[in-house]
């Protein structure tokens, strides 16, 4: 008898396997935290071991030393095909917050939503993971992705609850949050007009502790930022780290980490409310979203 988690599973497997069959040029998004990298497990499990998906990740150049050492790491093991994108041109002439006198979304914006829609439409250089020399170099093909897979979760931030599985955007990656396609009975919107960019969610019904549990029980190695070092304090979503602050929390282990998810000790506290740049943008990210942010 299937439980909670081989429903999400299976589902999330589902989603990842209908995208794959009806999209062209898909990749997926890896911020390098636990939901991302859940995906990421998933896709190896629908597609026997193998991800025949492109990777890509958004670097800022502010993301924690350690999460890029784990990303590369990583995807070294793993085989992975890795590109990663930036903002080059903000980064050399420092606009960036804090020093570039620049508030929190105006840097999330330059970093974040214009690195992601221009990586995504190849304007701008990809570098790609060598993994034979585990150097990265300017990746050659410059095709647009026009499908991107993302670890986005429903109960995780409040303009992600008006997701949907298969979400569109138009062709700058804009939102429209009142035009997006019902899904009701598992029966999913696949067709879509020529130039619409779609994001596909196949994490989007699962909550953090059904997201721990999975690593707990598949044993997914995740970058041990997540857990106590003896500081009483670990972090509970990870970003750029002049944005970003731990909870305070002394557990060590992903055991730990749902013992404490389920003693409702988080219950009142937002996931994300270590992020900085959703409490600029009123608590949420949804004017960030509506412009093509993750």
């Amino acid at each position: 008898m299937q439980d909670h988690l081989d429903q999400l599973e299976n589902q999330s497997v589902f989603i990842l396997r209908e995208a794959y069959a009806n999209f062209k040029n898909l990749a997926m998004l890896w911020s390098i935290g636990k939901d991302s990298t859940v995906l990421l497990w998933l896709a190896r499990k629908a597609f026997f071991g193998h991800v025949p998906i492109t990777l890509v990740h958004i670097d800022t150049s502010y993301k924690i030393p350690e999460m890029i050492r784990y990303r590369d790491q990583l995807a070294m093991d793993w085989h992975l095909t890795m590109v990663y994108g930036q903002n080059k041109d903000v980064l050399d002439r420092g606009e960036t917050f804090p020093n570039g006198k620049i508030t929190r979304l105006q840097c999330c914006k330059a970093l974040k939503t214009d690195a992601l829609r221009n990586t995504l439409s190849g304007e701008w250089p990809r570098f790609r993971l060598n993994l034979q020399t585990g150097k990265y170099e300017i990746d050659k093909n410059k095709d647009p992705y026009t499908g991107v897979i993302v670890g986005a979760r429903a109960d995780e931030e409040g303009s992600r609850s008006k997701e949907r599985y298969f979400s569109p955007r138009d062709k700058n990656n804009e939102w429209d949050v009142g035009d997006q396609p019902p899904e009701l009975w598992n029966q999913f919107k696949t067709d879509f007009a020529p130039g619409t960019h779609l994001r596909i969610h196949p994490l989007l019904d699962w909550t953090e502790l059904n997201i721990w549990e999975y690593i707990q029980r598949e044993n997914i190695p995740i970058t041990d930022l997540y857990f106590d070092k003896g500081t009483g304090k670990r972090y509970r979503s990870l970003g750029c780290y002049p944005c970003t602050t731990p909870v305070e929390s002394t557990s060590k282990n992903v055991a730990e980490i749902v013992a404490e998810l389920k003693t409702g000790k988080f219950a009142n506290i937002a996931e994300r409310s270590g992020r900085a740049q959703d409490k600029e943008d009123g608590g949420g990210l949804e004017t960030l979203r509506r412009d093509g942010y993750m």
